[in-house]
């Protein structure tokens, strides 16, 4: 666990080339072996700096101590994206992104949200379920390529968040 301070604030044009830093290294680490060739040859140092940036109104961060620490990207009841920092990662921060993703999706007006983690991210698939969200099973996520989606072989894992208190959020 991290000692110090997380705070949660929404990403700025500012924070696009370290989120994309971070979403790229984040990418290959969980998606590298595990999805099609041609997704993983569209994902070009670029296309997460153009991602990035497009994706701003979508993302919030987590800063420590100042450093931009990871992000989550929620769209609706999705949590789409949420990647650490190398240095950061087992400190704790992913389960408070999580968490503040949870809070997020439910501020949104919906009981349940949803993830997708491509199939051999093991790693990945067990921290989403230690932190008590439910695997229910495969199924082809749409993965935006330059051509059109391309189907990745994913998990899709889901969590009630009817239990969660509204009243605290992980700000």
């Amino acid at each position: 666990m991290h000692q110090q301070p997380i705070t949660f604030r929404p990403a700025g044009p500012a924070d696009a080339t370290a989120v994309a830093r971070i979403w790229r290294t984040g990418w290959r680490d969980g998606h590298l072996g595990h999805v099609p060739e041609e997704l993983v040859a569209a994902r070009t140092p670029e296309s997460f700096a153009v991602r990035a940036a497009e994706r701003v109104g979508d993302t919030e961060v987590a800063v420590v101590d100042g450093a931009l620490a990871g992000f989550v990207m929620v769209v609706e009841d999705e949590v789409e994206q949420l990647y650490v920092s190398p240095s950061y990662r087992g400190t704790g921060v992913a389960r408070a992104l999580l968490t503040h993703a949870e809070h997020l999706v439910r501020r949104h007006g919906h009981p349940r949200a949803w993830l997708a983690v491509a199939t051999g991210n093991t790693h990945a698939r067990r921290f989403y379920e230690r932190q008590g969200w439910t695997d229910e099973g495969p199924f082809d996520y749409p993965a935006q390529g330059p051509d059109g989606p391309i189907p990745v072989p994913c998990h899709r894992c889901v969590k009630n968040l009817a239990d969660l208190d509204d009243g605290t959020d992980s700000r």
